[in-house]
């Protein structure tokens, strides 16, 4: 099954429609907190600390570290759904832009948001779990051999560099 999900070039074709979905609702997600100019995580992280549902050790760090920190973690929240739409609707980073979102989801249901956020986190995962095959159809075709081989060409260029002293 495994093996079909990376590998399959029809099942490429869902991963792309399931990419675009997430890239559209992240995407349009960011977009407008940065164009609407008002958005703040520090009234949300304080609505998180207030709920019973949350646990404790979450509480204790959203108070210890992103409480302080709100207009940092409201920066990284827009900019994040926005790098993680794009990253999916054009197929480049394809896995790190999932990944990313499964994580942003898991944040914001640790605390206490549930809306689309399950929804959500789960095609995330599924799209990390297709690997390479989620970017098939996508910038990542082009980009990942790119970069793979502009590493192992400096990787080569770094052993060939190399002197030992006997």
């Amino acid at each position: 099954m495994m093996n079909f999900l990376r590998t399959n070039k029809y099942i490429a074709g869902l991963w792309v429609v399931i990419r675009l979905y997430l890239g559209f609702r992240w995407l349009t997600s960011g977009w407008g907190k940065i164009v609407g100019g008002e958005f703040d995580a520090g009234g949300y992280l304080q609505g998180a600390i207030g709920n019973p549902d949350v646990q404790g050790w979450w509480q204790a760090f959203l108070e210890a570290v992103a409480i302080p920190n709100a207009g940092l973690f409201s920066i990284v929240v827009m900019w994040g759904e926005v790098l993680v739409g794009l990253g999916l609707i054009l197929g480049v980073f394809t896995n790190l832009a999932a990944l990313m979102g499964v994580v942003m989801n898991f944040s914001f249901l640790l605390s206490g948001t549930f809306s689309t956020n399950p929804q959500m986190a789960i095609l995330g995962i599924f799209i990390a779990i297709a690997g390479a095959n989620a970017g098939r159809y996508g910038l990542d075709r082009w980009v990942m051999p790119y970069l793979k081989e502009t590493w192992n060409q400096r990787v080569r260029k770094g052993k060939q560099s190399e002197t030992y002293v006997a």
